[in-house]
């Protein structure tokens, strides 16, 4: 089972499955692994003792950054989130990233929001500029309020660490996002977006 696998010069961390979005591009539907790892499917989610475990055995040379970014959303996990980032900067100095559907309020709306000013970056997924092509390209299944609620999230997070907004650039994406209205709608809350390209 793959918790930690490498891609390049980046250590991601894969805990768990679940994800409440179903996206058009999710890479999940294109292969079983990514990087190094021939498979992310997870056989369970890993407690905390062991994703320390696994995380001590891994071979830290050259990796310069360690990124929350699996097979599934880790904010479905947002308590073990924090523990483990904790746990990582106990150990080492490499930058952590968490990347996020930006949905935890909906996840969990009990999860304290500013426990995430111990990530170094935070990068969230906007995929549209507005509503109906955000629910369109993500499939939420938690409805009509979440678009608002990953908004809600990226401001929230731009007080507490580094933030910034992603949209994949897949086949056909232009009939559901618009690069200019997606970068007027970053610019507009003063974080930077970034083109991802689509893996396959």
């Amino acid at each position: 089972m793959t918790i930690f696998y490498k891609l390049e010069n980046q250590m991601y961390v894969n805990i768990t499955n679940r994800c409440g979005c179903d996206c058009v591009f999710c890479i999940r539907n294109n292969g079983d692994g990514v990087g190094d790892a021939d498979t992310l499917w997870l056989t369970h989610e890993p407690a905390l003792d062991e994703i320390k475990v696994a995380f001590d055995a891994q071979d830290l040379t050259d990796v310069c950054q360690i990124v929350f970014c699996g097979y599934g959303e880790p904010m479905e996990r947002a308590d073990i989130v924090v523990d483990v980032c904790e746990y990582i900067k106990n150990k080492c100095d490499i930058p952590v990233r968490l990347n996020t559907n930006g949905l935890v309020q909906l996840i969990d709306p009990a999860f304290d929001t500013r426990r995430l000013n111990i990530m170094d970056a935070v990068s969230i997924s906007l995929n549209a500029d507005n509503a109906d092509d955000y629910n369109r390209v993500t499939r939420s299944s938690y409805g009509d309020g979440s678009f608002d609620a990953m908004l809600t999230f990226a401001k929230n997070v731009k007080a507490l660490t580094e933030v910034c907004f992603t949209v994949v650039q897949f086949p056909d994406c232009e009939k559901y996002w618009n690069e200019t209205a997606c970068r007027n709608l970053a610019d507009s809350l003063g974080i930077p977006l970034r083109i991802r390209a689509y893996s396959q």
